[in-house]
């Protein structure tokens, strides 16, 4: 293997969409055996960059070298058979499909008179599958995943061939930690191979786990390469966004109102049992624990999508009964999913329509929706969450990742909710928008605004929170204050260690 060839290259790289430079001469290159970090905001380039090198589309101008001949990628496809796998951000799964057709579509093992030899297929898939270590076989109907697990099966994709270069795009966003521990194993042993791994991803953590070098892009621009071992956050963070990022605790300043929120025995099958908790205006509560600890089930259940089992629910000390978004709508209740694409947006609609779809019924005229009304709220919203955007025609899907949050974060407030609960606030987002996204929960309660925050990332928690609840199995193990918590109690109380036993 001769390390002096890159893997791949390229030079000069221009792609421009109606009114937008979405790359402007960007060069980059990854080695044999690199894990080589692309790093930016949201709307930086990246994934833009990356879908010209994976075929998905032609640049304006520049050019691609595989192994320093240069070549044109006409489509993915093209782009494989050159050794360039990319693994999407977004899943690209046909859901009635099985794993094994995922997996090799386009590519179906053939017997005699074109029939598919199904036990080749399966076979092949399950030997792929085995080294991922995964609970499922060649099979299983991709619709019947989890998410996380989809998001294998893509992984798997990569494997089917030998490559020379993987793209992994925000690989770990919908992944557990022991799934995270196998997809770092799956890129080691690529590496020793001597593929190159292109890794876009807003985990500094990861980040400085697993790459050789990091490249940074800023508004379409190359901005810089540095050795992974040579710099630290904040200079990459200061490469990002041309500036420092300030992630000490934020202290509240203003008072703490009456509870408008409380939840007494609350259970819900074998999902969580007997929580309790309030929330008070003008204060943000934290959810932190692992994944199946109930958390999210416990906002479904609050915003209507789930049916308790026992317990009560109170609203400015009122008993309240919630049978469906729309009762928890009516009584002041909005909730930011986990999934902003798949359940907060309608990606092919515009901004306005997206902001305003909750309360269409209220601006009616007769048949017809009242224009100015829509317009009028996105406008408010867009000035009071600094939503970037040319205009409120704009399609969701066009955004960037914390552009798409704030529109979902804009719309439950336009409906002036008495308790907002977001979830996972800042997945997928880059550190600038995450700080962003932070500071607008923190001024929301500074508003008056009861905020439930549920997030797998303690930082944020811990950043975010002026009370933190810790969950472990589906129970309440430890509630903390800002002031009293440490990561060590933290990461004990969400690990099922009782408070009693913490030396």
């Amino acid at each position: 293997m001769n390390t002096d060839i890159p893997a791949l290259r390229l030079e000069g790289i221009v792609k421009t969409f109606p009114g937008v430079r979405a790359l402007d001469g960007v060069s980059f290159t990854v080695q044999p055996g690199e894990v080589h970090a692309l790093m930016g905001e949201n709307g930086a380039g990246k994934s833009t960059l990356m879908k010209v090198l994976g075929g998905i589309y032609q640049p304006d101008e520049g050019q691609i070298f595989i192994a320093e001949e240069a070549t044109v990628m006409t489509s993915p496809l093209h782009a494989k058979a050159r050794g360039v796998v990319f693994i999407h951000q977004e899943l690209s799964l046909a859901d009635e499909l099985s794993v094994a057709e995922n997996i090799f579509l386009g590519e179906l093992p053939r017997k005699s008179f074109g029939r598919v030899d199904w036990d080749k297929l399966f076979n092949d898939t399950n030997a792929i599958l085995t080294t991922l270590n995964v609970g499922f076989d060649a099979q299983t109907r991709v619709g019947d995943l989890s998410i996380a697990n989809q998001q294998m099966v893509e992984i798997a994709r990569a494997l089917t061939v030998d490559p020379r270069a993987v793209i992994f795009d925000e690989p770990t966003a919908s992944l557990t930690d022991a799934e995270k521990v196998v997809l770092f194993d799956v890129i080691a042993d690529l590496k020793s191979r001597g593929v190159g791994i292109i890794y876009i991803s807003h985990r500094m953590e990861e980040i400085f786990k697993i790459t050789d070098r990091i490249s940074v892009l800023r508004d379409g621009q190359y901005r810089g390469t540095v050795k992974t071992s040579e710099t630290d956050e904040d200079k990459v963070t200061q490469l990002m966004i041309g500036r420092s990022l300030d992630l000490s605790r934020s202290v509240s300043e203003h008072e703490v109102g009456k509870v408008a929120l409380e939840v007494r025995g609350l259970s819900c099958g074998n999902l969580y049992n007997d929580v309790n908790f309030t929330v008070r205006r003008g204060e943000v509560v934290g959810f932190y624990g692992l994944v199946g600890a109930g958390r999210t089930e416990i906002a479904e259940t609050i915003f209507g999508l789930r049916t308790p089992s026992t317990g009560t629910i109170l609203l400015d000390g009122e008993e309240v009964r919630i049978n469906s978004p729309i009762d928890a709508i009516r009584r002041g209740i909005s909730l930011v999913p986990e999934d902003r694409k798949g359940q907060g947006l309608v990606l092919g609609m515009n901004c306005r329509d997206n902001m305003t779809l909750p309360q269409v019924d209220d601006m009616t005229a007769g048949p017809f929706v009242s224009d100015g009304a829509e317009v009028a709220i996105f406008d408010q919203y867009r000035d009071k969450l600094d939503i970037r955007t040319p205009g409120w025609r704009q399609l969701v899907g066009n955004l960037s990742g914390g552009n798409q949050q704030k529109i979902v974060i804009g719309k439950w407030l336009s409906m002036h909710p008495n308790v907002l609960i977001v979830d996972e606030p800042t997945r997928g987002i880059d550190v600038g928008s995450k700080s962003e996204i932070h500071n607008l929960i923190r001024d929301l309660a500074a508003q008056g605004y009861a905020v439930i925050v549920i997030s797998s990332e303690m930082p944020e928690v811990l950043h975010v929170a002026d009370r933190i609840i810790a969950m472990y199995h589906g129970r309440i193990m430890r509630e903390f204050t800002a002031e009293e918590v440490t990561e060590d109690s933290l990461i004990q109380a969400i690990s099922g260690i009782e408070s009693d036993k913490v030396a």
